[in-house]
């Protein structure tokens, strides 16, 4: 598959051919779905927690006798039915990730970008860089992109002034070639990768 490269002004500077091994697959909805749901999990902490009646400071001594008061049948007054007693059934201290092999993750991520090129939502740049960090300028160059919510994949390293001035834009991500992932690709509508990101992918995904 051939792309070709522009600049952020939109002027072309030749192509890149994209390998169909990458690029060119038909995209898997079920194992996108198992990619994003195992990065969510990931990311969750697991560390809610509240009080059982195990926990709760307070006498487990039978509250009054068992018959004869008129009143309902209580012991421990730790139980849930009291005010300040335990919670019954209560989220604990666990972690959330679950398992998911490394050449599923590998395919998950060919096919968010095999599914970004067939949509025509694939855009290959020279280099994500900007001499000075204003948004304004930024945004101009989207526009002519045509551009509104994207996530950009730079190179080893985001330029400074690109991350300051694309920090203020609302539905762009922007993320060194390491940090490419399935979920934060799927989210936005267009997907920009520099030259370098393209290279690092193609060694990355083989």
């Amino acid at each position: 598959m051939e792309l070709k490269v522009t600049t952020l002004e939109g002027a072309a500077v030749g192509s890149v051919d994209l390998p169909d091994a990458i690029f060119g697959l038909t995209a898997r909805a079920d194992i996108l779905h198992r990619c994003v749901t195992w990065q969510l999990a990931k990311r969750r902490a697991g560390t809610h927690a509240v009080k059982n009646r195990a926990d709760i400071t307070r006498t487990g001594k039978k509250m009054y006798r068992q018959k004869g008061t008129g009143s309902a049948r209580h012991g421990s007054a730790r139980v849930n039915l009291f005010r300040g007693g335990g919670r019954s059934f209560g989220p604990v201290v666990r972690s959330h990730a679950i398992d998911l092999p490394k050449k599923v993750r590998k395919l998950a991520l060919r096919s968010a970008l095999s599914a970004k090129a067939a949509e025509g939502k694939l855009v290959v740049v020279e280099a994500a860089t900007l001499s000075e960090p204003k948004t304004a300028k930024l945004t101009a160059h989207f526009g002519k992109l045509g551009i509104s919510s994207a996530l950009v994949i730079a190179g080893t390293e985001v330029d400074t002034n690109f991350a300051r001035a694309a920090a203020n834009i609302a539905h762009v991500d922007v993320l060194p070639q390491q940090g490419a992932n399935v979920y934060d690709i799927l989210r936005r509508d267009t997907l920009v990768l520099t030259k370098d990101a393209v290279k690092h992918l193609e060694e990355r995904l083989q």
